[in-house]
């Protein structure tokens, strides 16, 4: 195992002041008596009070439990053995009205003990949302669904706006950074079927910096989703959840993350969201505001 043999000290840049808003408080209650998980309070997320204060929030399906094992994620790995929450797609549409939400991210961790890789859930939840609020917009942060486009398609049968698979790093890097069943072709195929069969649905992907990449390999990530017909990017600093995961080894700077975002609109995306504190889901809904 990799060990950094220097402490690197974390940069003023990345210290956030916490400030709970009357919006912020009104979501957090909601999630809670509908006894739902959010990645903004899972992951402890430094931008929860901004995005949940302008109508986004992202909710976490399918459990806490994830059948995979990323060196860059700390949540619990094991096997959930098929279940599933039964009410949870319909407590979800209803907390999303409750919450006067504008926009929502679906995500889960990986559920490779169901046949369907947890797909028909996803589904289930979006058509849910929108019957109950149709005027949200709907993000799905899915899993890979390893590979398979019939999975996809359960996804992009629904009014689901906008698909999203993380391809988290660059390929030298993918193995370690991911999970030995994920990989950076497979979630260039995922993206790039998706765009194909729905040209209408926006996709989406992030990218990590901090594990050691180039800005060259950052580049040409930026190129091969291109290549794939992604049109959403984000970009943010990894940060190390505990001393068992992958170290940081270098912070990147406000300005050269200024950097990725002009290059990236340069390249063709339709947003960048690129900054030390920027998260996958951060402020998804400025895509729509903006277009």
């Amino acid at each position: 195992k990799k060990e950094n043999p220097v402490h690197i000290r974390k940069p003023e840049w990345l210290k956030v002041e916490k400030q709970n808003s009357k919006e912020y408080l009104k979501v957090k209650a909601i999630t809670k008596k509908n006894k739902l998980s959010t990645v903004c309070e899972e992951a402890k997320c430094p931008n929860i009070n901004e995005c949940w204060s302008h109508g986004t929030a992202t909710i976490m399906l399918m459990g806490a439990v994830c059948t995979r094992a990323c060196k860059f994620c700390s949540v619990d790995t094991g096997n959930p053995k098929g279940w599933l929450d039964k009410n949870e797609p319909n407590n979800a549409a209803q907390s999303a009205k409750n919450m006067g939400l504008e926009y929502i991210v679906l995500t889960s961790v990986d559920r490779d003990d169901l046949d369907d890789r947890g797909a028909g859930h996803y589904a289930q939840t979006i058509n849910a949302i929108k019957k109950m609020n149709p005027t949200i917009k709907v993000e799905a942060l899915t899993p890979d669904f390893d590979g398979v486009h019939a999975h996809i398609d359960t996804i992009l049968e629904t009014q689901v706006d906008v698909i999203a698979q993380n391809i988290e790093t660059v390929e030298r890097l993918t193995h370690p950074v991911r999970d030995p069943r994920a990989g950076y072709r497979q979630t260039l195929d995922f993206l790039k079927y998706a765009k194909s069969r729905s040209p209408k649905v926006l996709t989406k992907t992030s990218i990590m910096v901090g594990l050691g990449e180039t800005d060259e390999e950052i580049y040409k990530t930026m190129d091969d989703c291109r290549a794939a017909g992604v049109d959403v990017l984000t970009l943010g600093q990894y940060m190390q959840p505990t001393k068992h995961h992958l170290s940081v080894e270098r912070f990147v700077t406000p300005a050269q993350f200024d950097e990725y975002r002009r290059i990236g609109l340069e390249k063709g995306f339709l947003e960048v969201a690129s900054g030390p504190m920027v998260r996958s889901s951060y402020r998804a809904d400025r895509v729509f505001k903006r277009n």
